[in-house]
């Protein structure tokens, strides 16, 4: 694999394990600070196995760093600049769904 290829397929990769409703919504929940499983289980109402295998690709991707504290163990935002990333994807999704919903508008007036 060349240097280029390479390079694509690690950002692929990267951006594959953020693609997943329940890892947005680990990450956001990690937003306020570091949490337990057990309290990540309970605020986002999820198994402990699945969020288990969500936490370990996050962990993986680079994007979460764990601790584990006698039988805990508590996850935490890697750098928070993984929100710089989200941040702009929000934004594009916003405006996308406004001009959804102007043409919905302009459809309803013909």
């Amino acid at each position: 694999m060349e240097g280029e290829e390479l390079v694509f397929k690690i950002k692929a990769d990267f951006l594959r394990s953020l693609a997943h409703p329940v890892r947005l919504a680990i990450i956001e929940h990690l937003k306020k600070g570091e949490q337990s499983v057990g309290q990540i289980v309970q605020a986002l109402g999820l198994e402990q196995s699945g969020l288990s295998k969500h936490l370990a690709i996050l962990r993986q991707a680079g994007i979460l760093k764990s601790r584990q504290e006698k039988v805990s163990v508590y996850y935490s935002i890697r750098n928070n600049n993984i929100f710089q990333v989200l941040r702009p994807i929000a934004e594009i999704l916003r405006q996308t769904l406004a001009d959804g919903q102007k043409a919905l508008t302009h459809l309803g007036e013909a």
